[in-house]
C-alpha cells in the first residue's frame, strides 16, 4: 500500500444502516386495502363514504411516523461526518469517523422498530378497515366498534414510533466507543 493511504477502522457503510425507515409500506397497504372496502361499500351507500374514510386517514398517519423518525435520525447522522488530518512530517493522513457503528446500528434499530411496526399496523388497519367499512355499510351500528378496532391497530404503529425515538437517542457509554479512530497503512 502507499505511504499516504488511510485505512478506516470504522464501518464505512454505517450511514447506510442508519437511514432505513419504511413505514410507507404499511401506510400504502392500509390505504389501498381500506380504499377497496370504501369503494365497494360506496357503490351501495354513497352517502356513507365520507363517514367511513377514517381507516384511510389512519393508514396515512403511519407514513408521518416514519417521516418523523427519518428526520430525527437523518439530522443526527448529518452532523457526524469524518474529520481528517495529515501529519506534515510523515505525509500520512488520519481520519476519524464520528458516526460510529454503534450509532449506525442504534439508528438502524430505530428505523426497523418504526418501519416494521408501521407495516404491521398498516396491514391491520387495511384488513380490519376493509371488512369494517363493508360491515358499517350494511349495519351502521358497527361504526363505533370499527373505529375502536382502528384505534388499537394504529396504536401498534405509535408504539413503534415511541421505541424508535428512544432507541435513536442511545449513545455509547464509554469514551473509547464515541470516536472510531483510523490507522494509517504502510
Amino acid at each position: 500500500m502507499c505511504a499516504h493511504c488511510v485505512v478506516l477502522s470504522c464501518v464505512i457503510v454505517a450511514p447506510c444502516f442508519g437511514l432505513f425507515v419504511r413505514t410507507d409500506l404499511g401506510s400504502a397497504y392500509g390505504t389501498a386495502k381500506a380504499g377497496v372496502g370504501i369503494a365497494s361499500m360506496g357503490v351501495f351507500k354513497p352517502r356513507a363514504v365520507m363517514k367511513n374514510i377514517i381507516p384511510v386517514i389512519m393508514a396515512g398517519i403511519l407514513g408521518i411516523y416514519g417521516l418523523i423518525v427519518a428526520v430525527i435520525v437523518g439530522s443526527k447522522a448529518q452532523i457526524l461526518g469524518p474529520i481528517c488530518s495529515v501529519n506534515t512530517t510523515t505525509n500520512v493522513g488520519t481520519c476519524t469517523n464520528l458516526y460510529t457503528a454503534y450509532s449506525a446500528y442504534a439508528h438502524l434499530s430505530a428505523g426497523l422498530a418504526c418501519g416494521l411496526s408501521g407495516l404491521a399496523s398498516g396491514m391491520a388497519i387495511g384488513i380490519a378497515g376493509d371488512a369494517g367499512v363493508r360491515a358499517v355499510g350494511q349495519q351502521p351500528a358497527l361504526f363505533v366498534p370499527n373505529i375502536l378496532i382502528m384505534i388499537f391497530a394504529e396504536a401498534l404503529g405509535l408504539y413503534g414510533l415511541i421505541v424508535a425515538l428512544l432507541v435513536s437517542g442511545y449513545e455509547p457509554q464509554s469514551a473509547a466507543a464515541t470516536v472510531c479512530g483510523a490507522t494509517p497503512s504502510a
